[in-house]
């Protein structure tokens, strides 16, 4: 009876781990997803609305930062998010010719990181607070 509930509680946590690393194999598409997004819609600009595109990698940017990071990524993360951030109000449109189609791209991939970076802060924020 022992041997049943141990080989029990092996098999439960044999499917948890399975279907985290679903979510997060999930989540790792996710990502690449946005970021094609970001960089098609930056250079073909008409190809969607406005509201569209925003909205589409906001939602993508919250599946990134709820499922797709581990703890040990969480600074890496949070400062690459900066540095993207601080990276996109530079004024890329006077370079000629690609200016416009960089500024719009970043500025894509901007949207797209943080809700990402909302959600990664927010998480290590409670873990602090809950140590």
């Amino acid at each position: 009876m022992v041997k049943r509930r141990a080989s029990n509680s092996k098999k439960a946590s044999a499917v948890a781990r399975k279907g985290s690393i679903e979510i997060h194999r999930v989540a790792h598409y996710t990502f690449f997803v946005g970021l094609l997004i970001a960089i098609v819609a930056g250079l073909f600009r008409n190809l969607l609305r406005p509201e569209v595109l925003v909205t589409t990698l906001v939602i993508l940017g919250f599946i990134v930062g709820l499922f797709n990071l581990t703890a040990k990524e969480t600074q890496a993360f949070l400062v690459a998010s900066i540095a993207l951030m601080l990276a996109g109000i530079v004024n890329l449109g006077l370079i000629p010719g690609v200016g416009l189609y960089l500024r719009s791209i970043l500025s894509n991939i901007v949207v797209f990181v943080v809700p990402g970076a909302i959600i990664v802060g927010l998480k290590a924020i409670w873990k602090m607070a809950s140590d």
